[in-house]
């Protein structure tokens, strides 16, 4: 019975190990993040995963018109502020938060969750939604392979971009007055 519980035991420890050891850079959806600094050292930051396009039609195809979107791969992506901010003219308090979209091809909605550590997918969160922000859409100058979110800053605010293939959304952030 001992011997038993410790191949167990050190079967368990062995497959830890092996999961802390994983190398996330080496999956075909890499880990990135996009991150704007505020006033008084304060920050947002968004980590997902960046997809490729391959060649595949994105938007209406692999990612469905009017379905909620992980927005990206892999695990959910996180939505972490050390201030109290503005999104598109909705509170949102500092925190830690999963974000989520609704692409659509003239108005994509931002979805910011309160319920964190999540895969991605199948969506059932909506008890946690925090807020829906409209997000505008414009046609991308060329084509965008990797899936990217960047944060550009404009003096004590930015603007949240999500780009891939031929698509930007974008929605205004601010630190709250």
């Amino acid at each position: 019975m001992f011997r038993r519980a410790l191949f167990l035991t050190t079967l368990a420890l062995i497959f830890a190990m092996f999961a802390l050891a994983q190398d996330k850079s080496k999956r075909p959806s890499p880990p990135a993040q996009a991150k704007c600094q505020l006033a008084g050292g304060k920050s947002v930051a968004i980590d997902y995963s960046s997809p490729r396009m391959n060649r595949r039609k994105i938007f209406g195809d692999l990612v469905p018109y009017g379905e909620v979107w992980r927005t990206g791969a892999n695990e959910a992506t996180t939505f972490v502020t050390t201030a109290n901010l503005t999104v598109g003219g909705t509170s949102v308090p500092a925190g830690n938060y999963t974000i989520f979209t609704v692409p659509n091809q003239t108005k994509w909605t931002l979805i910011i969750n309160k319920k964190t550590g999540e895969w991605g997918i199948p969506y059932k969160y909506d008890a946690d939604e925090l807020a829906r922000v409209d997000m505008k859409v414009a046609p991308t100058m060329s084509p965008v392979e990797n899936f990217t979110i960047a944060l550009d800053q404009k003096g004590g605010s930015c603007t949240l971009k999500m780009s891939w293939e031929s698509t930007q959304a974008s929605v205004e952030i601010a630190e709250a007055q």
